[in-house]
């Protein structure tokens, strides 16, 4: 049997997860980049998601990000957007759920964005008929 020349198993690449909980610097936009809410995850470190100015966009999820920040949809993320491709962009930064609310109250964010939601992708439902609802009497409620 060969001699084990690594330094170490899968225990090892995952490591510690010490850097989440620490609070990190709020970072906002700067040239070139945008802020996107996810709205679907494609699989392949691809996602799609709808920028703020209103473009939908897909977006490739950066290596040193890939299988270390996972991305969900709703999630708010700073994407980098490319001159030479209006319609992707590349995933530079994901941010938490308490810096997105930051960023909606600095005014960075429109308020019309929805947060801590996932994101629906078929769209509303406009036939909701509150046919299940039941209305119980006191009486009712003390015969059971």
């Amino acid at each position: 049997m060969p001699k084990n020349k690594g330094k170490g198993g899968k225990n090892r690449k995952r490591g510690k997860n010490e850097a989440d909980d620490d609070k990190r610097e709020l970072v906002f936009k700067e040239d070139g980049q945008e802020y996107a809410q996810v709205t679907r995850m494609l699989g392949n470190g691809r996602c799609e998601a709808i920028c703020v100015d209103g473009t939908k966009r897909l977006c490739h999820i950066r290596g040193k990000m890939h299988k270390k920040v996972w991305i969900a949809a709703g999630d708010i993320v700073l994407v980098g957007l490319r001159d030479y491709q209006d319609d992707k962009a590349d995933v530079i930064l994901k941010y938490m759920n308490d810096e997105s609310r930051l960023l909606k109250a600095y005014g960075e964010l429109p308020d019309t964005l929805r947060l801590n939601e996932g994101v629906d992708v078929d769209g509303p439902e406009d036939n909701v008929d509150d046919s299940d609802y039941i209305q119980f009497e006191d009486e009712d409620i003390d015969k059971i």
